[in-house]
């Protein structure tokens, strides 16, 4: 008797699971929402405590290593995030192979692309380049 067989719940589903796949990308998007988390409360409370929020005071403040390290980590943090739970939604709802390659192609480009923008226009204003 083959498993489609079988006359339990139990027994129909048996040889169908995870094949222990996916266990290190269910962590990892785990971790990357605890350190959003915590570098989300850092962002809000520096922000709060800075005298003013205009261009001159949020770039001195991001020329400092409390404010450029972080600030580091929560963007590479949030786009490493991003392009898992996007991958996530296109693996589950996509089901033609070569849209579903397609997608996950154009999300990990753009998050890259996004990321390295954003990596770059930090490290431009910390390390004091002109607008």
């Amino acid at each position: 008797m083959s498993a489609q067989e079988s006359s339990t719940p139990l027994g129909q589903v048996r040889g169908l699971g995870s094949s222990h796949h996916g266990g290190g990308h269910w962590l990892r998007e785990r971790l990357t929402s605890a350190a959003l988390l915590l570098l989300g409360i850092w962002l809000i409370v520096s922000l709060v405590l800075l005298p003013s929020l205009d261009r001159a005071t949020l770039a001195e403040w991001l020329k400092s290593a409390s404010g450029f390290v972080p600030m580091f980590l929560f963007v590479v943090t949030a786009f490493v995030h991003a392009i898992d739970g996007l991958k996530v939604v296109v693996d589950d709802y996509v089901h033609d192979a070569g849209n579903n390659l397609a997608l996950n192609g154009l999300i990990l480009f753009a998050g890259i692309g996004g990321g390295a923008w954003a990596l770059f226009s930090l490290l431009k204003i910390a390390f004091g380049a002109a607008a």
